[in-house]
Formats: C-alpha cells, sequence, structure tokens
C-alpha cells in the first residue's frame, strides 16, 4: 500500500477499490440527461459530500458515462499516515496518460 496516487482505466480495480471503503457510484442530481447519468461521483456515505446533491446509479451506468467521456480514474490507497484514504477523482485519459508518459499537459 502507498500513500502515492495511482491511475487506472480498469472497471474491476475501481468497483473493488471503491466498494471496500463503502462507497458507490453516483451521479449529481440536475446534471443528468435524456436518462442518462450526468457528473459523475463516488459517494462514501457518512463521510459527508458537501452542498452536492447525489443520486446513486449502477455500476453499468457509471461505466458507460466514464467509458464515454474517456475518464481515468486517480486514486489513493492509504494516506501519508497509513491510514485507508478515500482520495479519488477523475482525470482524461489523455491527461493520465500524458503524465504516466512523463509529458505535461
Amino acid at each position: 500500500m502507498s500513500s502515492e496516487s495511482r491511475t487506472t482505466t480498469d472497471h474491476a480495480e475501481i468497483k473493488k477499490w471503491v466498494e471496500a471503503r463503502g462507497g458507490q457510484p453516483a451521479t449529481v442530481k440536475g446534471t443528468t440527461s435524456g436518462g442518462q447519468a450526468g457528473v459523475l461521483r463516488i459517494d462514501f456515505p457518512g463521510y459527508g459530500t458537501g452542498d452536492e446533491k447525489l443520486e446513486p446509479i449502477s455500476w453499468d451506468e457509471f461505466f458507460q458515462k466514464f467509458d464515454e467521456n474517456q475518464l481515468a480514474f486517480l486514486y489513493q490507497d492509504t494516506t501519508s499516515g497509513g491510514q485507508e484514504s478515500r482520495f479519488c477523482k477523475f482525470v482524461s485519459r489523455a491527461t493520465a496518460e500524458a503524465k504516466a508518459h512523463g509529458k505535461k499537459r
């Protein structure tokens, strides 16, 4: 386990990481269009999600939107203090690939 962040597009790896921390896929209410998920988030019930109102969605819906938008999942396994981390965010795949190859974008 490392406090460094990692990036992946692997659906199974993302789902495993999220569920191991009690999280679930969600979309921000009011951002759906035509019955499709809108802005993606990971909801960790009990850990506060700020002022945003989140609506749970299925993993299938989540990954459909994730792939359509060419996103990558940036996450951290543990904090610098060794605690389990819930830090994650979505970045563009192009940005993630550029970073992996040592290029700035």
